[in-house]
């Protein structure tokens, strides 16, 4: 996934006449204005996955707009989802977002809260959302081992997930990004998100 979150529509549109198919941005806002602009720079048929934490207020806009969710990290949040899906006839597909890494400043689900069991045993009653994995973001670290860490512990929770809850899809495994996509594919990943080791440094926020 290249992840073209504050770079230009330009540049989306030229990676994606290169041949890159598949994008993720974080900001609803930023991608309206950028989604409005791909048709007139000859863009059709590349996937943009929204890789954020979404607001709930926002869960409309984000559902018609973007075509998957990977960062869903709560049953409310999943909800609103699928009623927005469900309003617009599509089936969503979805990621859930787990917090391994235990940072208070990173959104996600915790791997051993009610919350998580809570929302796969009400998952098959979701009908316009289609989960596919999981996804998570290791801790900003020097050391590689604990990214390495941190991807393992994912695969694992995978791992018992998909045997408890054998009418659940959990291939996906989204994690690793430009500092760390490396050791993600030994431990497993099946995405990584891309962005500055493609597109290079972001501009600063405004």
């Amino acid at each position: 996934m290249g992840v073209s979150k504050m770079h230009p529509t330009e540049t989306l549109a030229e990676a994606a006449h290169a041949g890159l198919t598949l994008f993720g941005e974080n900001r609803v806002q930023e991608f309206d204005a950028k989604w409005r602009h791909l048709h007139e720079l000859g863009v059709a048929g590349a996937e943009v996955h929204f890789i954020g934490h979404l607001q709930s207020n926002k869960s409309t806009r984000a559902a018609e707009i973007f075509s998957a969710i990977d960062s869903v990290d709560s049953f409310r949040l999943a909800e609103r989802l699928n009623d927005a899906a469900g309003k617009l006839g599509k089936r969503l597909p979805i990621l859930l977002e787990i917090k391994i890494s235990g940072e208070p400043a990173k959104s996600g689900i915790e791997p051993d809260s009610v919350e998580l069991r809570h929302l796969l045993e009400r998952m098959p009653t979701l009908e316009h959302l289609t989960m596919h994995g999981l996804m998570t973001i290791a801790p900003f670290d020097e050391n590689p081992e604990t990214a390495r860490a941190c991807f393992r512990r994912l695969r694992s929770l995978r791992d018992t997930l998909a045997r408890e809850y054998p009418g659940i899809d959990f291939h996906e495994l989204s994690m690793g990004m430009s500092g760390d996509f490396e050791i993600a594919i030994e431990e497993g990943s099946t995405l990584v998100r891309i962005g500055t080791a493609l597109f290079g440094e972001r501009a600063p926020a405004r």
